[in-house]
């Protein structure tokens, strides 16, 4: 087995200069070979990091990695609009992450090619249309079951990259809980999800652990993790797995799932090291196997 390791877009806010010295460590030390950057959740994050992303590119560049940019996942106000414009003047390839983005970048004369997982690409017919839209690959969303993905990854193009571990995005608000949560406003909220570089950790009414909060975003409480299902996907067509940045060693997550797709560790290996770096936040799969996300099925 092979296949493609590729990171997504950081979706937590790390200011300025974390943002960028995770980067450079990806870049000198990680396995992947495909790098999304950009602001997928909130464009007011985006000016402590834009100084740094030339030298992030160049960087990641060097290390013979290719540099996607991601446009974010609502784009509902000016500044969202304006992001998308900026990104699209660097002439990278781009992710789209809302269908409005589409339209946004027709504007300037280019085209998306890869649409995120906050595009939902449910069917066939989904998929059909994304491709008369230059779309060359697809992130499916994560509520996806893996019957599903199997079924669009034998439609390629556009090919599928399936996020194999990371927290689920699983919704986008106009409304900022995070703020709220500490007692602000949307436009007052002082970067309030700087405060919790891992998600805010939110419990149901029975303080069982439920779902994360990130900005606007809401987020899987566990961590995503197909590992045991990888090799599942990648004999149906899958090319590509996406690893969605956390605070841990991301670097140590890149290596064991590198040498799981190729063929150096066996999945339960995988999953006991896997378990080891991800410390006390749970691993998921239930999504997979078409039952509630939260779940972890044997595979």
């Amino acid at each position: 087995m092979t296949g493609e390791l590729t990171l997504g877009p950081l979706l937590l806010y790390w200011p300025g200069e974390a943002w960028r010295d995770f980067h450079f460590r990806i870049a000198d030390e990680a396995p992947v070979s495909r790098v999304y950057l950009g602001e997928v959740v909130c464009p007011k994050r985006w000016p402590a990091n834009r100084p740094h992303l030339d030298a992030v590119i160049e960087r990641l560049q060097r290390a013979d990695k290719e540099v996607v940019l991601s446009t974010p996942a609502l784009v509902a106000e000016d500044t969202d609009m304006a992001l998308v414009h900026e990104l699209a003047e660097h002439g990278l390839p781009i992710e789209a992450n809302d269908i409005a983005a589409l339209g946004a970048l027709a504007g300037t004369g280019r085209q998306a090619q890869v649409a995120g997982p906050m595009i939902t690409t449910y069917n066939e017919s989904a998929l059909a249309h994304l491709r008369t839209q230059g779309i060359e690959r697809v992130v499916p969303p994560a509520e996806l079951p893996g019957a599903s993905m199997r079924t669009l990854a034998d439609m390629a193009p556009p090919s599928l990259e399936v996020q194999v571990f990371g927290r689920w995005p699983l919704a986008i608000s106009a409304r900022c809980y995070h703020a709220r949560a500490y007692g602000r406003t949307k436009a007052t909220c002082q970067y309030a999800c700087a405060e919790d570089p891992d998600g805010l950790p939110v419990d149901t009414l029975d303080d069982e652990p439920f779902l994360a909060v990130n900005g606007v975003q809401t987020l899987s409480r566990a961590y995503a993790c197909l590992a045991a299902e990888i090799g599942e996907l990648y004999a149906a067509g899958v090319p590509a797995f996406r690893l969605s940045p956390q605070n841990l060693d991301m670097v140590a997550v890149a290596r064991i799932f590198r040498e799981l797709l190729d063929g150096r560790r066996e999945a339960d290996s995988a999953l006991d090291a896997l378990e080891d770096v991800c410390g006390e936040v749970p691993l998921a799969n239930g999504y997979y196997h078409d039952a509630p996300g939260s779940a972890w099925l044997e595979a």
